[in-house]
């Protein structure tokens, strides 16, 4: 392997037992378990059935036999949902470390706080994070990092929960890359304060994927495709990314909690420069009437922010504009971008004419560095 690689951003698919193990007897109908019907799996939690069970969990399929979302497990190789599994098949790929957003809590981990019952979504949460930390992670030692969802409807059970799972191992948070569209209060008030003091407290990093905060951007919404999975919205969701960015950049957020650490997932790297340059200029152009103060967007993005990238040449032109230090590699297992099983060529592809110390960075050590994590062993043989 010429590439020893950190996936920042990768994604478990839950196993059917995740909450039935875990939650008290009494709710464990409520909660979110798996039923059969009309020769399908089907997610059910408060009497509500999903249409999801993997969320474009292809891994493994050529490009003519994709679909926008596997109806049962056995539409899946296993190491969608089996982390044994997906050793073997990552570490293959030279894939030493992977940090993996939850999938049926969605990738914010937005789900149980549209729970009726906040006391069952309370303990979903915790029950996700235990598996995660306890099992998902500790089946492999030092292959995954753990990742938690939050209690976004109550911040102070949330920061009391980063506080417990950091107790635990955990590195990082799932949180909504825009809470307003939740219906949530925004990043300009000190609603979640609690929230960004724990992360800091911890040194729990916040990663913030494409689509957390409800939905994809999507111009035509009948355009060919599968609604939010159509090429069209696929293709902008980069987007997503660079609204969340410069909104956070421009908020009190970094400049309460200036040791603050923010990923933004999944949403590429090349638009960075341009928000930055548009960002500075109206900031000092509009300085004065707004109130803002010194600190520059330029100046959040190099102190404050990471960025992940999967296969994007042009984002690589651009490194210095961006900062090498602040870029990441994703692999997206098991969804549709990523290049698995053909990530060494793929990092090839992209990587391979830069300075080999960037390649390092870029592959692996501002990972190590930003999770505090050391990676799993080289396999032998």
């Amino acid at each position: 392997m010429r590439y020893d690689l950190f996936s920042a951003d990768d994604h478990v698919i839950e196993h059917a037992r995740v909450w039935t193990d875990r939650l008290p007897a009494q709710l464990r109908e409520a909660g979110p378990h798996v039923v059969e019907d009309d020769g399908r799996e089907f997610w059910v939690y408060e009497g509500v059935r999903s249409e999801q069970m993997g969320l474009n969990a292809v891994a493994g399929k050529t490009a003519d036999e994709y679909t926008p979302d596997p109806i049962r497990f056995s539409d899946m190789i296993p190491g969608c949902y089996d982390p044994v599994a997906r050793a073997d098949d990552i570490l293959a790929n030279g894939i030493r470390a992977s940090v993996c957003f939850p999938t049926l809590p969605k990738f914010g981990g937005t789900l149980f706080a549209t729970f009726t019952d906040k006391h069952l979504a309370d303990l979903c949460v915790k029950a996700y994070n235990d598996f995660m930390i306890e099992e998902w992670c500790a089946s492999v030692p030092g292959l995954y990092v753990p990742m938690i969802i939050g209690q976004l409807w109550d911040p102070v059970a949330l920061a009391a929960e980063i506080r417990r799972c950091a107790a635990m191992g955990n590195r990082a948070i799932s949180f909504p890359e825009n809470t307003v569209p939740l219906g949530l209060p925004s990043f300009f008030t000190d609603h979640w304060d609690p929230v960004w003091e724990a992360a800091t407290e911890t040194d729990t990093v916040i990663c913030m994927h494409i689509g957390t905060s409800g939905g994809l951007t999507s111009p035509s919404p009948d355009a060919p495709g599968f609604g939010q999975l159509s090429p069209v919205v696929i293709a902008l969701a980069n987007v997503n990314s660079f609204v969340a960015s410069v909104n956070l950049a421009m908020s009190p957020v970094p400049r309460k909690f200036p040791t603050l650490k923010i990923v933004f997932s999944e949403g590429g790297i090349g638009w960075v420069p341009a928000a930055i340059e548009r960002a500075d200029r109206q900031t000092l152009r509009h300085k004065h009437w707004s109130g803002s103060d010194d600190l520059l967007p330029s100046e959040v993005f190099a102190r404050n922010f990471w960025f992940c990238m999967i296969e994007e040449p042009v984002g690589i032109k651009y490194r210095y504009d961006i900062g090498v230090d602040r870029i990441l590699w994703e692999c997206d297992y098991p969804h549709v971008d990523t290049p698995w099983p053909h990530s060494q060529q793929a990092v090839d592809d992209v990587l391979g004419d830069i300075p080999a110390e960037e390649q390092e960075a870029i592959c692996h050590t501002n990972a190590e560095a930003l999770f505090r994590w050391k990676m799993a062993p080289v396999p032998v043989g």
